[in-house]
């Protein structure tokens, strides 16, 4: 083969590649997920920096930090192997003013992902199955097992905005529990982007559950993204909030 030829192919690789990055999207940040799967032989590496969570209930406040991360790995052009860890966590508890610190290990989850081909260049679609194992030390722990099917769809509205709407419906220990999330997608530059978001969650014997969330993500290139993002729970007197900062890596 002569040295034209293989530049040449050598080109067409590296091109065929870019296009394949840039029909992905990393599931970080959001409680929603994204329609694309990761390309075949590739890893996802989404890695919380970490995550922070202050909840005041009453007397009760409490302070949770815990690095998260998700690895996602292409199977076929359509299909995801999902690998999460809720990661090491440390919290501090103070009521009536004696603190309590503690500290430990995350749940962790497996999932498949399938994006499912709608024929349509604006819509999308995948549909999400995960279960996450109660592994974690008490305290940072969900105690059961929780298992999911989740839905995503997704409207390119224009080059600008996309619009999105994920369901989720769960069972754990006996009890079902529904969650939709709608939400929109902003770009503001070539590289930074932001999203809003709407979280309501109904589970059996529950109250209903409402939050906002919003945040930015920066991409350094096609395969490195930043994201800094802030939630809000809307549930009656108590109060709760979440904010986060983030690093996914394609590699």
């Amino acid at each position: 083969m002569t040295t034209l030829k293989t530049l040449g192919l050598v080109m067409l690789a590296g091109a065929s590649m870019q296009a394949f990055a840039a029909d992905f999207a990393f599931d970080r940040p959001g409680t929603g997920f994204s329609t694309t799967t990761t390309p075949v032989g590739q890893l996802a590496w989404e890695q919380g920096l970490p995550s922070a969570t202050y909840r005041e209930s009453g007397d009760v406040h409490t302070t949770t930090l815990n690095a998260d991360m998700l690895l996602r790995t292409g199977l076929t052009d359509s299909l995801e192997l999902q690998m999460g860890w809720d990661g090491p966590s440390w919290a501090k508890v103070r009521e009536h003013g004696v603190k309590v610190e503690d500290d430990g290990l995350g749940d962790v989850s497996i999932g498949l992902k399938k994006a499912i081909n709608l024929d349509d260049e604006k819509l999308s679609m995948a549909v999400l199955a995960e279960a996450v194992i109660a592994t974690g030390n008490q305290g940072f722990s969900n105690d059961e097992d929780i298992y999911s099917l989740s839905s995503a769809v997704a409207y390119q509205y224009s080059d600008l905005i996309n619009t999105s709407i994920t369901m989720r419906y769960e069972w754990q220990d006996d009890q079902w529990a529904v969650q939709a999330v709608p939400t929109l997608e902003y770009k503001i530059t070539d590289k930074l982007s932001g999203f809003s978001e709407f979280v309501y969650r109904k589970a059996e014997s529950q109250d209903y559950e409402y939050g906002l969330g919003s945040g930015v993500m920066y991409a350094l290139n096609d395969r490195v993204q930043l994201d800094a993002s802030v939630d809000v729970d809307l549930n009656g007197s108590d109060k709760s909030y979440k904010s986060g900062l983030g690093v996914s890596f394609l590699f």
